[in-house]
């Protein structure tokens, strides 16, 4: 069980990037927020192939979810959930992380593209002849 990441289908699924963006507010200031590739890292480095036994749930599941769901994790978004509105989500959640990872999905907001320049899609791939 993954953490609550941005991905193509979780942003289509209302209310849960208001989820993610709260989750993830919590777990930046709590240090322990990961993104795709430290999840993954964290699964095989500390679950798969730590050399001990690998932690399962009472369903016999890998969880590497267990940050997200601490139970302080939990009832800090529980309260601010409770408390978020329109005019101040920007402050209570982390919308310009949520937004930064949205437009990474797609190949936009990374630091040294310009986005505006002319560019030629016609690109010939010589191992497809």
């Amino acid at each position: 069980m993954n953490k609550a990441l941005v991905t193509q289908a979780s942003s289509a699924i209302p209310v849960i990037p208001l989820y993610i963006s709260l989750l993830y507010k919590i777990m930046k200031e709590e240090g322990i927020h990961e993104g795709c590739i430290e999840q993954i890292q964290r699964l095989y480095a500390d679950r798969l192939f730590s050399g001990k036994e690998i932690p399962l749930d009472e369903n016999g599941r890998i969880r590497i979810d267990d940050w997200e769901m601490r139970d302080d994790v939990q009832a800090k978004i529980a309260k601010l959930w409770k408390e978020a509105t329109t005019e101040n989500l920007v402050e209570m959640g982390d919308l310009a992380g949520y937004k930064q990872d949205f437009l990474n999905l797609f190949g936009f907001g990374f630091d040294g593209v310009d986005y505006q320049s002319d560019t030629n899609e016609m690109v010939q791939v010589p191992s497809i002849g």
